[in-house]
C-alpha cells in the first residue's frame, strides 16, 4: 500500500463529510491509510471554529433585527 499525502481539497472534504456524518466507509479506510492525521486534526479544529463563529455571528444578527 502505498502512502499518498491527500490534497487539501480531500482533506477538506472528509472533514466536512464525517462532521455532518455523510462518511462513507471506504472514504474514512482510505484517509487513515495517507499516514499522517494532523491534516485532518488541523481542518477538523478549523471547520469546528468558523461553524461556531458562523452561529455566534447568526444569532447576533438575528438578535439586533
Amino acid at each position: 500500500m502505498a502512502d499518498h499525502k491527500p490534497s487539501i481539497l480531500q482533506v477538506i472534504g472528509s472533514v466536512v463529510a464525517a462532521a455532518f456524518g455523510v462518511q462513507t466507509s471506504s472514504r474514512h479506510e482510505k484517509d487513515f491509510q495517507g499516514g499522517s492525521a494532523t491534516p485532518y486534526l488541523v481542518a477538523g479544529v478549523l471547520f469546528t471554529l468558523v461553524l461556531i463563529l458562523s452561529i455566534v455571528g447568526v444569532v447576533k444578527f438575528v438578535l439586533r433585527s
